[in-house]
C-alpha cells in the first residue's frame, strides 16, 4: 500500500503505530516501509504511541524523517521528542545519537552538515485533549516543533461528546487551536474522510491532511459494491 499511495501521487503515507500496526520498535519492519517509500518518492509519517527519546532515535535510524506524537497535554510531553530528533537543538547540542542504521546508510554516510539533517526531520504532535487546548500556546512555543495535527474525534471524547465532531464545544476548541497555531506560525494538520471537508480545511489554512486510509476505503468502495450487487439479486428474485 505504501507503493500504491506513492503511485497515486500522495505526498505522504500515514503509518499508525499508536492504535494498530506492528511494533514501532521493529526496526526491520520500519526499514521495509522506508524502502518502499523511497521507490515511489513518498514520505512516511509515523505516528508513535509515545514520544520517548529512545524510541524517537530508533525510528529515525531506520530512515524515517517525520514522526507524530499523540496525547500531548503539556510542553514537557513533546520537547524531549523534538530534542531527540536533533543533533543541535535550540542553540545547544540535541540528544540525537550516532548509530548504525539505514538513516545514515549503515554508517557509510557521515553528514558533513548536521544542520541539513536536522532540517530534513520533522516532529509534530497531536492536539486532541482538553489539557492540550488549555496549554496550546505553551505547546506551540516549544522550539523547533514543526507542526501540529488536530484530532477532532479524541477532542469530542475529551469534551464529553464522543464522536460529535460538530458539537459547539468541539468546534470552539478547534477554533482556539487554529488561532493559536496561526499566531505562532506553526503549520496545522488534520484528518478527514470527506472530500468537501478536506476542501474546507485547505481553505482554512490546513497544510497537512490525512484524507483516508485503506480500511475506510475498502469499507466504502467494496461495501457499496456489495450492497449494489445484493440489491440487484433481490430484484431478480
Amino acid at each position: 500500500m505504501v507503493e500504491v499511495y506513492g503511485h497515486l501521487g500522495f505526498d505522504f503515507v500515514w503509518l499508525d503505530f499508536e492504535h494498530c500496526g506492528q511494533s514501532p520498535y521493529d526496526s526491520e519492519q520500519l526499514e521495509r516501509y522506508t524502502r518502499a517509500a523511497d521507490v515511489v518518492d513518498i514520505d512516511p509519517v509515523v505516528r508513535l504511541p509515545k514520544g520517548d527519546p529512545p524510541l524517537i532515535r530508533k525510528v529515525l535510524d531506520t530512515g524515517v524523517r517525520t514522526v507524530l506524537i499523540p496525547q500531548v497535554n503539556h510542553p514537557d510531553d513533546i520537547r524531549p521528542a523534538v530534542e531527540a530528533a536533533r543533533y543541535s537543538y535550540d542553540g545547544r547540542p540535541g540528544t540525537r545519537g550516532s548509530g548504525i542504521g539505514r538513516g545514515n546508510v549503515w554508517t557509510a554516510q557521515t553528514p558533513d552538515d548536521v544542520s541539513a539533517v536536522d532540517r530534513s526531520v520533522a516532529v509534530g504532535c497531536m492536539i486532541e485533549t482538553r489539557n492540550a487546548v488549555e496549554n496550546i500556546e505553551e505547546i506551540l512555543s516549544v522550539p523547533e516543533l514543526d507542526f501540529i495535527v488536530i484530532g477532532p474525534s479524541d477532542l469530542s471524547i475529551a469534551y464529553g461528546h464522543p464522536y460529535e465532531r460538530g458539537h459547539p464545544e468541539v468546534r470552539d476548541a478547534i477554533r482556539t487551536i487554529r488561532a493559536a497555531a496561526d499566531a505562532a506560525e506553526v503549520p496545522i494538520g488534520g484528518v478527514t474522510d470527506d472530500t468537501e471537508d478536506a476542501k474546507t480545511k485547505i481553505e482554512q489554512g490546513y497544510r497537512f491532511l490525512r484524507v483516508g486510509d485503506e480500511v475506510s476505503a475498502a469499507r466504502t468502495v467494496l461495501g457499496d459494491r456489495l450492497a449494489e450487487l445484493q440489491a440487484e439479486e433481490r430484484l431478480g428474485d
